[in-house]
This record gives C-alpha cells, sequence and structure tokens, in this order.
C-alpha cells in the first residue's frame, strides 16, 4: 500500500505542478518520478523549517507539490525547456 500511496501522492503532485506551471511533462512514469522526488525535497525543506512531517494526506500532496515545483524549476533552468512538469 505504501507503494501506491508514493505513486499517487506523485501523479497528484506532478498534475498540480503542471497546472500551475504550465508545460507537456515527461510521460507518465517520469511524472511519477518528478512527483516523489518533489514530495522528498518538499519533505526535507519542510523539516528543516521546522514545520511537521506527519500532517496527512492534505498536507503531503502540497508538501510534494511544492517540492515538485522546486524540482521543475531546477530542471527547467539546466535544460532550458519548458516541457518539465
Amino acid at each position: 500500500m505504501t507503494i501506491l500511496w508514493w505513486i499517487i501522492v506523485g501523479v497528484v503532485a506532478t498534475w498540480a505542478t503542471a497546472k500551475i506551471m504550465g508545460g507537456a511533462g515527461y510521460g507518465f512514469i517520469m511524472d511519477i518520478v518528478v512527483g516523489i522526488i518533489g514530495a522528498l525535497i518538499g519533505g526535507f525543506i519542510m523539516s528543516r523549517l521546522g514545520l511537521a512531517a506527519s500532517g496527512g494526506m492534505i498536507y503531503t500532496i502540497i508538501v510534494a507539490i511544492f517540492g515538485a515545483i522546486i524540482l521543475t524549476l531546477i530542471v527547467r533552468l539546466i535544460t532550458g525547456k519548458k516541457s518539465a512538469a
């Protein structure tokens, strides 16, 4: 169930990030990976800021979106493309 949860969070985070920032994405699997890595980045940043790490499903998705946006910005800066979602 945990792997399924990470996939769902990854999909939701990447979908929301694409809506917020625009772009086509890298395909379904890579979009899930971006969402999951975004969740890890967001969780790391939130823990450094001293914010709760266990806020439930909505908190996890918001943190994942935050991290996915940061990751997308970094990828776009490196590649110069707008297709990262």
